[in-house]
């Protein structure tokens, strides 16, 4: 976390922004805290989604709807790999922070257009990370 914490300065989530005590009306709604998260997600210069989910889905439409916020999509098994490496020694710390970058450099969440496969509707996971579709529809 150390390494995280010194690439994004200003890590916080719904706990770093409140105190406990503006927290404790939410802590039996799990709804309500998860609208808190999703706020802070939007509002936040990156946001990195560690499961794609809907809610993660829908942030990540959402803060490109917003202006195409940057968020980092994880190429989850490749840093399960990476930290194996490096948890066992076979790279350092340097190879593993290079081979993280490189790996997510182009992996920033842009927009991209749902994949159509003839006979087959479009998905619709893509629609929700996808809003710029929705701006298309007013040519129809």
């Amino acid at each position: 976390m150390a390494a995280l914490k010194e690439a994004f300065p200003n890590l916080v989530k719904k706990e770093t922004l409140l105190e406990p005590s503006e927290l404790e009306p939410f802590n039996n709604h799990s709804n309500q805290m998860a609208a808190l998260d999703y706020y802070v997600s939007i509002e936040s210069d990156t946001f990195v989604p560690t499961y794609k989910g809907h809610m993660a889905k829908s942030v990540e439409g959402h803060r490109r709807y917003l202006g195409f916020r940057k968020t980092i999509l994880l190429d989850r098994k490749l840093l399960v790999e990476l930290i194996d490496q490096y948890k066992n020694g076979t790279i350092n710390w340097k190879q593993f922070s290079a081979e993280v970058k490189a790996a997510h450099a182009d992996r920033l969440g842009n927009p991209t257009a749902r994949s159509v496969v003839p006979g087959k509707p479009k998905l619709e996971d893509y629609f929700y990370t996808n809003p710029q579709e929705c701006t298309d529809l007013h040519g129809i």
